[in-house]
């Protein structure tokens, strides 16, 4: 996401984070009051210091008395107020949205802004609009968007009439990323390089001139990352403009909205949307590292698809992921079945796969997908491989499977072309090598005319 700082027609004006004038909420400018044990006071010394004169070259008694004096301390007690969150959170858990973000611009005025990444988020900027308080909002831009959303970074300056400020990723930093590993090392060694560099940096750097930010996290998002995300927290990830631990506040004022209700809204409201919700995209990133999901598959799905979906996160919210507890975690592993069960679908080990590479003139084509039970996508391409299976089994082609994750996913993707689950590959009768079908449309029509038309 890209991140920048806008204003309604009443906010503030400029494009940096600047801090505001002083406030007449004095409990709005404390963010490093934040409670952050069981502490619910502030005790502050503070030491007075005499200046001493040779009022006398004679040394006398008195001297040494006031010598002993020269640091006296003066100690002051003081209460401040300790913004307890986990208390505001409960009090704000049956608000709605607009409450919310009223709360979070009254609170903080010009000190907090909004994350805007486009999609959804959106939402945040109407509801911002209509606390009729200024508002401010931030973007980050990897340089990897698609240009659908920066159509829709654009459409949005013009329906409210703010500027984003965008924070863009260190060049060097991404220079040498490219340079050493290429423009897609994500697909091989995972997203979280990437992101770091591109989002979490940036990220980083703009948030140190705040002291707080918004975000449009919602629970039913994520269930493995997103499920107890409150309304308002002490980030813990993330400082802010005061620098250190809790130094910083983040607001969610969609975490108990569904992502339906936040669509009906949009809707209702005639906001701009990001043109790729049309297309099947519902969580939109980067254009490499982003896909439209299936029918009934969970949002997230379409985010870094070829990875663990349990801790799909870039690393802008990383402190929702929780650690499994060592002591249980074997005790109830997840148990995953195997798929493309069927007569007419062979399992084929490692051996059977290399001596199927190794074959130059093979007695009849083969058809094989490479998969992992867990994938997503292969699960839901298993009706229809079947299908084809048992199509193509009158027509004298040989339909296969080969599970290549684990320890066969380096082999898979050093002999066998795996980019992402499913691959799937066609084997001649006397071509040399598998030819990869490259559509991401898996129906039984569409792979009958792959193979009808090579085999």
């Amino acid at each position: 996401m890209a991140l920048a700082v806008t204003s309604s027609s009443t906010a503030i004006s400029g494009s940096s984070f600047s801090r505001s004038g002083p406030s007449s909420d004095p409990k709005a400018l404390q963010i490093c009051s934040f409670r952050l044990s069981e502490l619910s006071h502030v005790s502050q010394r503070r030491y007075s210091l005499k200046s001493l004169k040779a009022e006398s070259h004679t040394r006398n008694d008195s001297l040494v008395t006031r010598a002993s004096t020269l640091i006296t301390p003066e100690v002051e007690e003081k209460e401040e107020d300790v913004e307890d969150f986990e208390q505001l959170a409960k009090k704000l858990e049956e608000a709605s949205p607009l409450e919310i973000m009223d709360k979070a611009l009254q609170k903080f005025r010009s000190n907090i802004a909004i994350a805007f990444s486009g999609a959804e988020d959106v939402a945040l900027i109407e509801y911002a609009r209509l606390t009729g308080r200024p508002f401010r909002v931030f973007s980050l831009d990897t340089g990897r968007l698609n240009p659908e959303t920066y159509r829709l970074f654009d459409a949005v300056e013009k329906q409210y009439g703010i500027r984003i400020e965008y924070t863009f990723p260190d060049a060097v930093e991404v220079q040498a990323l490219v340079r050493n590993k290429g423009l897609f090392s994500f697909y091989e060694d995972g997203h979280q390089e990437c992101c770091r560099v591109r989002k979490v940096r940036p990220l980083r750097r703009a948030l140190k001139g705040l002291k707080a930010w918004i975000t449009g996290q919602r629970k039913d998002q994520s269930p493995g990352t997103r499920s107890e995300i409150p309304i308002v927290q002490v980030d813990p990830v993330f400082e802010g403009l005061d620098g250190g631990v809790g130094s910083l506040v983040k607001w969610n004022p969609l975490a108990n909205v569904e992502g339906g209700d936040v669509w009906n809204f949009l809707r209702t409201m005639d906001v701009p949307v990001n043109a790729l919700h049309a297309q099947g995209y519902v969580s939109i990133g980067c254009e490499p590292c982003t896909r439209p999901v299936l029918p009934g598959q969970h949002e997230r799905e379409g985010r870094w698809w070829w990875e663990d979906a349990k801790a799909k996160e870039c690393g802008l919210h990383k402190g929702n992921i929780k650690k499994e507890d060592d002591t249980t975690a074997d005790l109830a592993p997840a148990i995953v079945h195997d798929i493309f069960e069927s007569n007419n679908v062979v399992a084929l080990s490692r051996g059977g796969i290399e001596n199927l590479l190794k074959l130059g003139n093979r007695k009849e084509p083969w058809l094989v997908v490479l998969y992992a039970p867990w994938c997503p996508f292969c699960q839901a391409m298993e009706a229809s491989y079947v299908e084809l299976a048992e199509k193509l089994a009158v027509k004298g082609v040989k339909v296969a499977k080969f599970r290549a994750d684990g320890d066969q996913k380096e082999f898979a993707k050093q002999e066998l072309q795996l980019g992402s689950f499913p691959t799937i590959l066609l084997f001649p009768k006397s071509a040399p090598r598998a030819i990869k079908y490259p559509s991401e449309h898996r129906d039984v029509d569409s792979l009958m005319s792959f193979v009808n038309l090579l085999r």
